[in-house]
């Protein structure tokens, strides 16, 4: 019998085939197969692994890097970015699962210094529009005077809030991708269920309605990476955020 057949109870097993790329099957709905080699995108870069499964450090090992200094994100087809820890294991074979983000552990917080109508005022980079498409959740970009607005609704926060869900905003600058992202803006406020305050926010108004600004910044040991970062790896930033308030 061939070497990339077993036999089970139930009959043939799934042929093995030599290689697949998840990020292209995650697109097209389909399973990862049993396989010899998977392909894998982290940030922009792509990996050849041998096992179906490998744990988050073995990923940050993949970029060059170590969980001491960065964390790990996964991005799965229609669900938010998920945070993955160095011992967590992760199984390729997972339907949807599409690809990986780094973000470096040293951020800290700055100092404080609409319309529902799913609007498409300006287009962001393809690779953008599809990674939103694929979270399942409402989103549009606003033109507001001479500012450009990215606005995801129904946006899942961690547990620790008053509210389980918000709609997020997020300032596009005009040479995007080039230059970064900054901050994040929530609608309606964020507050702590347990009644502690959160430092360095302030009112913003976006579009006639007022939204909460979160005033945080990279750092330049954390910088913007120019052909790396995006939206994607931006919110994964905005959860580190999220948590950051609680220790985690």
């Amino acid at each position: 019998m061939e070497d990339n057949e077993r036999v089970s109870g139930a009959g043939l097993e799934e042929v093995e085939v030599d290689e697949v790329e998840i990020e292209e099957l995650a697109r097209r709905g389909e399973r990862p197969p049993r396989a010899k080699r998977y392909v894998i995108r982290v940030d922009k870069e792509k990996y050849t692994v041998h096992s179906p499964t490998i744990t988050g450090a073995q990923i940050l090992a993949l970029a060059g890097k170590t969980p001491d200094k960065f964390k790990l994100y996964q991005h799965k087809r229609g669900q938010q970015p998920a945070l993955i820890g160095p011992t967590d294991v992760v199984d390729l074979r997972e339907p949807g699962l599409e690809r990986f983000t780094t973000m470096p552990k040293d951020t800290t917080e700055g100092r404080v210094s609409a319309a529902l109508g799913l609007r498409r005022d300006f287009r962001l980079p393809t690779t953008d529009e599809e990674y939103l498409d694929a979270l399942g959740l409402p989103w549009e970009t606003a033109k507001d005077g001479g500012s450009l607005w990215l606005l995801i609704h129904d946006w899942k926060v961690p547990s620790g809030y008053k509210v389980e869900r918000v709609s997020l905003a997020m300032l596009i600058p005009p040479q995007y991708s080039d230059a970064q992202i900054d901050m994040v803006y929530f609608k309606p406020a964020l507050a702590r269920a347990d009644g502690q305050p959160i430092r360095n926010l302030s009112p913003q108004m976006i579009c006639g309605d007022t939204w909460q600004r979160w005033s945080r910044h990279r750092t330049g040991q954390n910088p913007w990476r120019p052909g790396i970062d995006d939206v994607a790896s931006h919110l994964g930033l905005v959860d580190e955020w999220l948590r950051r308030e609680f220790g985690g």
